[in-house]
């Protein structure tokens, strides 16, 4: 898996660019000047269609363990069905010091792989009728291109229906 992340640090793009290189993965960075946060912002910088787009959102369970829940940018992601699928009595989605903490990166640059703390990881199902997708680069204003596939090796992840 690489060397592990310190869990003190605050991660970047170019760690995370380290990371895929160590990993063996071919991916692509998009950087811009005004940011990429949202999937509206995303969508117009790009002009790729929402469902390309993906989101990575951490959800906390009720003991206090971080989930990560990946789903197509025109979906949300159902903490009803995530917290069946991982077999909480429920989960709630992370606030922005539990998703620094976790993840290493800021809300809105957070890329599917590469974290700083290993997540159980969900990924929707609809991720994975794509070739490539587009998330979180690892800042703000950078969006990173990786294969679905990838995604799914690299997290250890599960398909599952996680979507509303």
């Amino acid at each position: 898996m690489g060397k592990p992340i310190d869990v003190g640090a605050t991660m970047s793009s170019e760690d995370l660019r380290e990371y895929l290189e160590k990993m063996a993965v071919n991916a692509r960075f998009f950087r811009f000047e005004e940011h990429t946060m949202t999937v509206d912002a995303a969508v117009s910088r790009l002009g790729v269609n929402r469902e390309k787009i993906i989101k990575s959102m951490v959800f906390i369970d009720e003991v206090g363990s971080p989930i990560l829940g990946i789903v197509t940018g025109d979906m949300r992601v159902s903490e009803k069905k995530l917290a069946v699928v991982c077999e909480a009595r429920k989960v709630k989605r992370a606030n922005s010091a539990q998703v620094k903490e976790y993840t290493g990166y800021d809300v809105g640059g957070v890329p599917p792989v590469g974290h700083k703390t290993h997540m159980r990881t969900f990924i929707g199902e609809k991720v994975m009728a794509f070739d490539k997708v587009i998330g979180g680069g690892g800042e703000i204003n950078k969006l990173l291109e990786i294969s679905s596939v990838e995604i799914k090796r690299l997290t250890k992840g599960r398909v599952k229906d996680i979507s509303e």
